[in-house]
């Protein structure tokens, strides 16, 4: 695939069937993030690949998490929320290093995590796979990061949920640059 086709012709896949994605694609869909660019070569993406009971117990922490912010929360809206990593069988937590160096500004390394993420999904239409990018509240919760095995402060820039597309989408049309452009000549 081209890579102008691919950049122009990638969309997300909100919705994919559950067959199993065999793990070499998976490898390959990591291979792709890795080839990201990063500022001092430290290489702060981390990913947690959830397959199969994996994304249970993902939904689990989230549920108990979402119910520790909302308190009260009724059952259905509980297992709305536990059954959110199951709407595909391959979920990508991307995260990002702290610094570890003074000369590493933070913002770099969430930069380069989310540039693994784009690298991701482009390998992810390239394949014929479908693919979104979901970040939310749990994307900042301790206890989810804690699951994941991430520090409290470590961030996660983003679930990638994967899966074969189970919908033929319409392309659409996306705006283009000339309104988010200043030059300077």
């Amino acid at each position: 695939m081209e890579i102008f086709d691919a950049i122009h012709e990638r969309q997300t896949i909100k919705k994919v069937k559950l067959d199993v994605v065999p793990r070499d694609v998976i490898e390959k869909l990591l291979s792709a993030g890795v080839q990201a660019p990063n500022h001092h070569k430290v290489r702060p993406w981390r990913f947690v690949v959830l397959t199969g009971d994996g994304r249970n117990k993902l939904g689990d922490v989230m549920a108990a998490s979402f119910l520790d912010r909302n308190p009260g929360t009724p059952s259905e809206g509980l297992d709305k929320t536990r059954a959110l990593p199951l709407r595909a069988p391959v979920v990508i937590a991307v995260g990002a290093d702290k610094p570890a160096d003074t000369k590493i500004n933070e913002v770099e390394n969430i930069s380069a995590a989310s540039a693994a993420c784009q690298n991701i999904l482009l390998a992810a239409h390239a394949l014929g796979l479908g693919a979104i990018w979901r970040t939310g509240d749990s994307a900042r919760d301790a206890n989810v990061k804690e699951f994941l095995g991430f520090v409290e402060d470590q961030h996660i820039v983003g679930f990638i949920y994967v899966g074969y597309p189970d919908v033929t989408s319409e392309p659409y049309v996306r705006l283009g640059f000339e309104d988010r452009v200043t030059w300077v000549e």
